[in-house]
């Protein structure tokens, strides 16, 4: 007789996108992201971080303040990061699991990309211009988007 308790598809891969968010630097927000082809198979992960070459230590990390002194202007979203960690085509068909709803510059990536579904965990600036923009891109185009159901389940790892 097979293990009960196991994790769900989406328990498992929303889990790996919140282990991908704790790798980002952003004192504030740290979001996650987990690709998914059709097979079940992840293709891709990423987290929201400095470019590469650009140094956390020297980049700004601060919410408020001019432009150019904010990580606004320089840091690359976990759903980009993780299309472009994949580094190739293939991605047609393929889910997102992401840790927080994608912004409008995401949501393009996302439907250049070929995904077809973002399951995401929260949608706190869901009234923001940005994330109506994604949504409305989304809807025209056919990319399917729900909020991950919590199961309330804690997985915990000992390191």
């Amino acid at each position: 007789m097979k293990r009960e308790g196991y994790l769900s598809w989406d328990e498992y891969f929303m889990g790996i996108a919140l282990l991908s968010a704790q790798r980002s630097k952003d004192p504030g927000t740290q979001v996650g992201a987990c690709i998914v082809g059709q097979d079940n198979k992840i293709l891709s992960v990423g987290y929201n971080g400095m470019p590469i070459g650009c140094h956390d230590d020297d980049m700004p990390w601060a919410r408020d303040g001019a432009p150019l002194e904010t990580k606004y202007l320089y840091v690359c979203h976990a759903e980009l990061n993780a299309i472009l960690n994949h580094g190739r085509s293939g991605l047609e068909g393929a889910k997102v699991y992401t840790t927080l709803f994608p912004c409008n510059e995401c949501a393009k990536a996302i439907i250049q990309s070929g995904i077809k579904e973002v399951i995401y965990l929260q949608d706190k600036y869901a009234e923001t211009d940005s994330v109506t923009a994604s949504k409305m891109m989304f809807d025209m185009t056919g990319v399917t988007y729900r909020p991950f159901d919590t199961t309330g389940k804690t997985i915990a790892l000992e390191l």
